[in-house]
């Protein structure tokens, strides 16, 4: 299939699912669509739904259900020469190895699923030998889970924490004069430490010194001593990287009156960080993900982006983070694939992938990692640079994420050198 005919028929597709959003509600009550005479297809999702990181796994059981709803009420999807309705099947692991591996069974062997989405990290690499050998087509949200033998774990939406140099590129443009910064996020080897050597490399090709870095650890409970001390050397950017505690630290800084940049990954539920704090001091907080209303929205792919959050918001008014709309995409995306290799097996649906140009969400697409992870599994493309502006989030540009990997990359694993973090 031609770039041309791919595109067309991508196009078709999220149409498709943009359209299903119009009769949705009322295919959720109305019986007849129990009895479909459609075949049920069955993703998985083996992700924490309580715990400490519910917030990055369950907002995402939300987002598939109402992408699988849309499917569905628009006559399903067909693969192959077969018409199938989505089904959505989950597993709550609470972020514990051992349950994640459980999880990760029973998804596969008993309730069928042709993909196993995950969050990353400790759960995706206990369940990695096993998946392997199974030839289970598996996502993270984590590239670091990538190794040179991963052949059907992929990322395929967000390339955490890779994406964060294009917020240091956009602050660095519009702030010149802004010289120094410092790096305060907790010390794990998934989020914290991976984002600080990336932020570390951006800030360097950007002509930024980093004059003090905290990494702490996840016992601490009062924030103002570790911001006072960073403080004290007076920078003009405080970065949180991916830090587990912004609304701690962003308390902090409003009580300890700091007026410079500030950026990070996440600023998930930033409206109580607001409601916390004032709207003046979070105006012009730089962060990578957008609230999915943003006009700039309009031309991404993915469907109807404006009716997918005011869906997303009736139903769960509270649980918005930035994987509401993420695994979305991996479904989407995954389908698709699916759609092209005419089959939901995951040796063929791999192949058709990972041996393809794929439309990146927000535009572009290149196959990456194999320099820092041994395996070209994490596509990277376009990334939203968001600033708040007048207590709403909203994207100020589309990084190019390929571009600054191409000509820094040697900056960016000499960083992750320095802190310990595998490279090949």
């Amino acid at each position: 299939m031609s770039k041309i005919e791919t595109n067309a028929s991508r196009r078709k597709f999220l149409k498709q699912v943009a359209a299903g959003a119009t009769t949705a509600t009322a295919a959720s009550i109305i019986p007849s669509r129990a009895f479909s005479a459609n075949k049920q297809l069955t993703v998985g999702m083996n992700i924490p739904m309580t715990g400490d990181l519910a917030p990055w796994g369950l907002p995402g059981y939300y987002g598939c259900e109402i992408i699988a709803r849309n499917i569905n009420a628009a006559g399903g999807v067909t693969i192959g020469g077969e018409t199938y309705d989505i089904n959505i099947a989950t597993y709550d692991h609470g972020y514990e190895t051992d349950k994640a591996v459980q999880g990760m069974k029973k998804l596969v062997l008993e309730d069928d699923a042709k993909m196993v989405m995950m969050l990353g990290g400790a759960t995706v690499a206990a369940v990695l030998p096993w998946a392997t050998r199974r030839k289970v087509l598996t996502t993270t949200l984590l590239p670091s889970d990538i190794t040179p033998d991963s052949n059907y774990l992929v990322a395929t939406c967000e390339s955490h924490p890779l994406y964060n140099v294009t917020g240091v590129e956009w602050l660095a443009r519009n702030y010149p004069d802004a010289k120094t910064a410092v790096i305060v996020t907790n010390n794990d080897v998934e989020y914290g430490l991976q984002s600080t050597a990336t932020y570390q490399a951006a800030f360097e090709v950007a002509g930024i010194e980093v004059v003090d870095t905290n990494l702490h650890g996840f016992d601490v409970t009062d924030f103002a001593p570790i911001v006072s001390s960073v403080l004290d050397k007076d920078p003009d950017i405080f970065c949180m990287a991916t830090s587990f505690y912004v609304t701690p630290i962003m308390e902090q800084l409003y009580h300890q009156g700091f007026d410079g940049k500030i950026i990070s990954c996440t600023l998930d539920f930033y409206h109580e960080i607001i409601a916390k704090t004032s709207v003046d001091f979070v105006n012009g907080t730089i962060f990578q993900f957008p609230d999915f209303d943003d006009p700039a929205l309009a031309d991404v792919n993915f469907p109807d982006p404006g009716g997918f959050d005011a869906a997303f918001r009736a139903d769960h008014p509270n649980d918005w983070s930035a994987v509401a709309w993420e695994y979305p995409v991996i479904l989407l995306n995954w389908i698709e694939n699916a759609q092209a290799a005419g089959s939901v097996e995951s040796e063929a649906v791999t192949a058709q992938m990972t041996g393809s140009e794929q439309n990146f969400v927000f535009g572009g697409g290149s196959w990456w990692g194999s320099q820092l992870w041994g395996l070209d599994n994490v596509l990277v493309g376009k990334w939203p640079v968001v600033v708040v502006e007048d207590g709403r989030a909203r994207i100020q540009e589309y990084g190019d994420l390929a571009a600054w990997l191409d000509a820094n990359n040697d900056v960016l694993i000499k960083h992750m050198k320095a802190l310990g973090l595998r490279t090949v």
